[in-house]
């Protein structure tokens, strides 16, 4: 019954569905406006671990969030999607990016990734900010690691190669996010030159009972092997899963299993508590 009324919409109408994704992606995009405008932003912190002894933090990685109007913290899947490829994007990037370069200068034992676009690269705020924050304090960039998705990188690929060439010997790492997500041509590893590569979650989770995702994740592991690439998984939730990763070697593992992002430094909890102690 409910088809036939779809059916029955006059040509050209929105579906009752349709009107109302649009109406949450308008939403989403004002509430992002928003919290652009006011600096209604927060990075949340969570740990990568390092697979083998002395099995530590490896690092954090810092997700932008924004809040509501009631100060409910937003997380970046909620907005990001509808926002990527316009300008409040560019400004959520730069917001994130400026916030992690004041958490590194403030914290000086720690390394921590931010996510990038490649449209990022062109944007003259963010490259200057980028560029300011390297040159006040040169030990920055040997613990800012900069993770461009699959997707991202395979739009501006020249744009993106030239910028890498330019930072790497400044000591900024470079992460691939979502590896194996998409066709990303195996060839392009020398191209590019990354650093390290961030298996995609969905081969991840729950993949010690999964024989194709075990297969998968090897091959992918094989393939970071052959051109020196550290490997992170991501989406870790079980333990049965991180013991199948650590044996068929990556290098670090993230994800609920190890905490969930956090709008507290994790760091400073660490510190407190054994202050306490």
């Amino acid at each position: 019954m409910a088809d036939k009324h779809l059916a029955d919409l006059p040509e050209g109408s929105d579906s009752p569905l349709d009107a109302a994704v649009t109406s949450r992606d308008a939403s989403t995009v004002q509430m992002a406006s928003d919290a652009v405008k006011h600096r209604q932003c927060k990075l949340a912190f969570q740990p990568v671990m390092q697979a083998n002894a002395p099995h530590g933090v490896a690092f954090y990685e810092g997700f932008i969030r924004v809040l509501d109007e009631t100060g409910r913290v937003i997380p970046a899947r909620d907005f990001m999607p509808q926002l990527e490829n316009t300008p409040i994007g560019r400004e959520l990037d730069c917001i994130a990016l400026e916030m992690g370069l004041r958490t590194l200068a403030r914290h000086p034992d720690i390394r921590l990734s931010i996510n990038m676009s490649a449209r990022s690269i062109g944007f003259a705020r963010w490259s200057r900010m980028l560029e300011r924050f390297l040159k006040k304090d040169t030990s920055i960039g040997d613990r800012l690691i900069l993770e461009i998705s699959e997707s991202s990188a395979m739009t501006l690929p020249d744009l993106v190669m030239d910028f890498m060439d330019r930072m790497q010997p400044r000591g900024i790492a470079f992460a691939l996010d979502d590896f194996g997500a998409s066709n990303f041509s195996f060839r392009h590893f020398r191209e590019f030159l990354f650093d390290a590569a961030k298996i995609d979650g969905q081969f991840v989770r729950g993949i010690a009972a999964n024989r194709d995702n075990q297969a998968l994740v090897r091959a992918l592991i094989a393939v970071a092997r052959e051109f020196e690439i550290l490997v992170t998984a991501e989406s870790v939730e079980r333990k049965e899963d991180a013991e199948f990763l650590v044996a068929n070697g990556v290098d670090c593992l993230q994800g609920f299993l190890f905490g969930a992002p956090s709008v507290s430094a994790p760091w400073t909890a660490k510190n407190i508590e054994q202050s306490a102690g």
